[in-house]
């Protein structure tokens, strides 16, 4: 599938989120900013917030909510970056919340019943203003954190836990009526997922598995991991493949639809895709280990998220 490149000279871009004026704004990971994309490349910081944001999304207030991990070590191997470990400063992870237009960064949650945010990686909003993130937590050569997944109310007054005991759960999604919940494993390459009975409320258990006890979606039988994902208005969910790059379409009933390779100098980093644009079939995806935001005419419809226009 063809692509333009939007930009590049990006410190290892995630969280992709298009607004409605044709600006995408991306979470700079190793640069420890929230930055602005316009159609022409041009790109504007809006916001630093220090540590290792890692995903974003809009809140019902306009703002963009900002899952930040505390920072990663970045490492070039053979001309690509890479991001991981656990850097000298790092003091824990947070839930940001950024105005777009002052800059003013309000941190919300830097903790849940008096255990440390650890990695905090994506978020996503649904329909009664709360949000579900991940925590894919913190490694290092000798020891890494079971990841776990917190739902959250935009007001900074209440977080608590749904899962726990996951292998790096690193994207997250709803499904377009908002009764599922879809999260992605890094290491294991899975998606797996839960009903939404209620707000912040989820239930799984059908596998004997850990993985928070979600319900298993897809494995990948290619060698790969998964970064974060997004769905299709369709239900289909689009994860981004690490090592393998490109973007795996699974459909509800975990069946491949298809795997778009994308080919930008080799990277090996598809970390992110959203969707934008008057039918929302623009997509633009992030390439983290060159550093580019990428644009595609995609061959379906993206799903319109709850508050993705809110603001320009």
């Amino acid at each position: 599938m063809s692509f333009t490149v939007v930009t590049t000279g990006l410190k290892f871009p995630e969280g992709p989120v298009a607004l409605p004026n044709g600006d995408v704004l991306v979470v700079e990971l190793l640069r420890g900013t929230l930055t602005r994309v316009s159609p022409d490349g041009t790109t504007t910081v809006v916001a630093d917030l220090g540590g290792g944001p890692n995903g974003a999304a809009i809140g019902p207030d306009g703002r963009a909510y900002v899952a930040n991990c505390g920072g990663m070590i970045g490492t070039e191997v053979y001309g690509y970056v890479f991001a991981g470990g656990i850097p000298e400063d790092y003091t824990g992870g947070s839930i940001q919340a950024v105005d777009l237009d002052t800059g003013e960064v309000e941190t919300l949650y830097t903790e849940c019943d008096g255990l440390a945010l650890r990695g905090p990686n994506d978020i996503v909003f649904d329909a009664h203003g709360g949000f579900y993130f991940t925590d894919h937590g913190k490694s290092n050569d000798l020891v890494s954190d079971r990841g776990r997944l917190y739902y959250a109310t935009a007001d900074g007054t209440s977080i608590r836990k749904v899962a726990d005991d996951m292998n790096g759960p690193n994207g997250i999604g709803l499904s377009p009526d908002g009764t599922r919940l879809y999260v992605s494993e890094t290491y294991t390459a899975r998606v797996w997922w839960w009903d939404v009975t209620g707000p912040g409320e989820i239930v799984g258990g059908r596998t004997l598995a850990g993985s928070g006890g979600g319900n298993f979606l897809y494995g990948s039988p290619d060698f790969r991991y998964f970064d974060s994902l997004g769905v299709e208005a369709d239900g289909n969910v689009c994860v981004a493949s690490l090592a393998t790059p490109g973007i795996c379409v699974v459909s509800p009933d975990g069946a491949l639809v298809e795997f778009v390779a994308i080919d930008t100098d080799g990277d090996p980093g598809i970390t992110n895709i959203c969707w934008g644009g008057p039918d929302m079939r623009t997509a633009y995806v992030t390439a983290s280990s060159t550093g580019k935001l990428l644009r595609f005419d995609w061959p379906r419809e993206g799903l319109a998220l709850g508050h993705q226009s809110a603001t320009a």
